[in-house]
């Protein structure tokens, strides 16, 4: 069992930091970490620094790309709070897993996202990666000497990534005329709803 939690003090509210957990994936909004690295991977990775409207739908069952393989669906969806995604992999290959075709060597992890406001202007991010693998003597090593590091890196990376751009545009919120509570593109009753599939 592999578990790690990391968060952050964010100085935006929970409305301006979850529009950028929105657009998260290849192809959408990027990771908010290192492209560099990642790219060196050949994830085509290409991190944005706006909020785009088109990329503000999710609902549970959507996939998250990491990669050309595909990546995790959604699993829980509480618009403005919590964000989990929950997949299974060939942990080597990366290629998503149904569970009938798990055969012997696998990865099912989750990766939560939480926002826990701790007052009218400011939010905690809590980010906490959940795995279980097998086989464990051929993995454990793997997960011990590469995936954690790895995964250290990166997402110190991105909880950075994701505090610098929701204070940048939280902070251009009163220079628009905006309230507080509002998101960089609209009011928080417009943006509640831009929170939910059709």
């Amino acid at each position: 069992m592999y578990e790690t939690t990391r968060a952050i003090a964010i100085r935006a509210a929970p409305a301006a930091v979850w529009p950028w957990l929105l657009q998260l994936g290849q192809g959408r909004g990027g990771f908010y970490t290192f492209d560099r690295l990642e790219n060196l991977a050949g994830l085509h990775i290409h991190s944005v620094d706006r909020i785009v409207p088109a990329l503000q739908r999710l609902a549970v069952g959507d996939v998250v790309p990491l990669s050309s393989h595909g990546g995790p669906t959604v699993a829980t969806l509480d618009p403005g709070r919590t964000l989990v995604l929950r997949m299974m992999m060939d942990p080597l290959t990366g290629r998503p897993l149904a569970g009938s075709d798990a055969g012997d060597r696998w990865l099912e992890w989750t990766w939560a996202f939480v926002l826990q406001p701790s007052d009218d202007a400011a939010t905690r991010l809590l980010i906490r990666t959940r795995a279980a693998y097998a086989p464990q003597r051929l993995l454990a090593p793997l997960v011990a000497g590469v995936v954690e590091p790895a995964h250290f890196v990166m997402e110190w990376g991105m909880l950075g990534g994701i505090k610098r751009r929701a204070e940048s545009t939280a902070a251009a919120l009163p220079a628009r005329g905006g309230r507080p509570g509002d998101t960089p593109w609209g009011s928080r009753r417009t943006s509640r709803r831009s929170w939910r599939s059709p």
